[in-house]
């Protein structure tokens, strides 16, 4: 996991010349843990500290009603002008792209940044969506009956990603 982000750290200095007029934002909830990774990462590289937000894309979710009755709101937190900047959406799991999308959408409410990246530490394929990763950490191809769950230190206890056949 360190040696992916190590490595989609430098491709994003590398792809943007640099760390200045980024911002990197991270989907909630494990998003947000490696977009400080990421950070960290960069700023060890560059010597600049790229600013993060934290994105809740619970409202923008099209299957909202089917997750739950009452959606758990956790807040949106970008405390930087986005406005043309290139905003790096951070994500743990790149599966549907129906996450990737609500995130999108979520960002241009709030304002409209000059572009939008995506980094996801794993893409596990299955597409419903027009939606392909800037950087990704490791390609993992799945079946529709396999689940991937990444758990990090800062939520977990432990860095893991796991691969795990769904239940019926």
């Amino acid at each position: 996991m360190n040696r992916a982000l190590t490595r989609i750290a430098h491709e994003i200095v590398e792809r943007n010349k640099g760390g200045d007029d980024l911002i990197l934002v991270g989907i909630k909830t494990r998003g947000v843990p490696l977009a400080k990774r990421l950070q960290e990462k960069i700023r060890r590289i560059e010597e600049v500290t790229v600013p993060i937000g934290e994105l809740d894309i619970t409202l923008y979710r099209d299957d909202l009603q089917k997750k739950s009755p009452e959606p758990e709101l956790i807040a949106t937190n970008i405390e930087v002008e986005i406005k043309n900047k290139t905003v790096i959406l951070v994500d743990d799991v790149l599966y549907t792209g129906r996450t990737v999308r609500a995130a999108m959408d979520a960002v241009m409410d709030i304002e409209r940044p000059a572009q939008i990246q995506l980094a996801v530490l794993i893409d596990r394929g299955h597409r419903e969506l027009p939606i392909r990763a800037d950087y990704v950490g490791k390609n993992i191809p799945t079946s529709n009956e396999e689940l991937i769950v990444v758990e990090l230190t800062e939520q977990d206890d432990l860095d893991e990603v796991s691969i795990f056949e769904k239940r019926s």
